[in-house]
């Protein structure tokens, strides 16, 4: 049975303000579009090996981070291939370049959660202003949303490409408030990682949690104001919220 940790103490109390936040920002992968198709690829390019999905998809977060911290760019991809190739190599699995970014080629093309679109309706219906803010490239999150059929649905799209550095960043969070002409605490981030709300939070954002299964929020972080396990019961928080 999946279990929660409770964040730090002193934390806000987990329940939505009263106001609607003007713009909701959205996390892609994992948050929106099923994962499940890569873990597969990736899995068979490691030689069958799922036990080190987690271990890879750690080690690619942690060497964007290093990228940006550095202050080197490298699209989401390139490093993914980067780092399932250490992965491999640590783990005694030949696996050439070529072969690293084939396993990744599906990415591209992964369906949406089930309850996303019914979730994404009630919002827009709503009159809620949607954007998409992801760690992929422009082209990347483009065919995304183009191969989900989620494009209709959002009023833009925000890549950390334009500017170079890898949410938690603050300076992305920063950057894409700035983007849409409105304030940090008048931004939602939506998002299934905790790791991506923890930044949002401690750049002024409000949050908003998807629990889906395996995912924790950071315990040393203010909470999100919602908490739910999938993206349709935070619509319905949301759709309540006045303006």
């Amino acid at each position: 049975m999946e279990t929660s940790i409770k964040p730090s103490e002193g934390s806000p109390k987990n329940k939505a303000s009263a106001k609607r936040p003007k713009v909701l920002f959205f996390d892609v992968n994992e948050s929106l579009l099923d994962l499940g198709k890569m873990k597969e690829s990736v899995a068979k390019a490691l030689g069958g090996r799922e036990d080190l999905l987690p271990l890879w998809f750690t080690t690619m977060l942690q060497y964007s981070l290093v990228s940006t911290a550095g202050r080197q760019y490298a699209d989401f991809g390139t490093i993914g291939a980067a780092t399932l190739r250490m992965v491999a190599a640590n783990n005694g699995i030949q696996l050439a370049e070529d072969k690293a970014k084939d396993a990744l080629s599906v990415l591209r093309s992964l369906p949406a959660h089930p309850e996303v679109k019914e979730a994404l309706g009630n919002l827009r219906n709503a009159g809620y202003k949607m954007v998409s803010l992801t760690n992929s490239s422009n082209k990347g999150v483009e065919a995304q949303f183009k191969n989900a059929g989620l494009t209709d649905y959002f009023d833009g799209r925000l890549s950390i490409e334009d500017i170079g550095k890898y949410k938690p960043h603050s300076d992305v969070y920063d950057w894409a408030a700035r983007k849409m002409g409105v304030r940090p605490n008048e931004c939602m981030m939506i998002a299934a990682h905790g790791w991506d709300i923890a930044g949002a939070v401690w750049a002024g954002w409000r949050g908003a949690f998807i629990a889906r299964p395996g995912q924790q929020l950071y315990p040393l972080a203010p909470l999100p104001e919602i908490n739910e396990p999938n993206l349709l019961e935070i619509s319905e928080k949301l759709t309540v919220l006045e303006n």
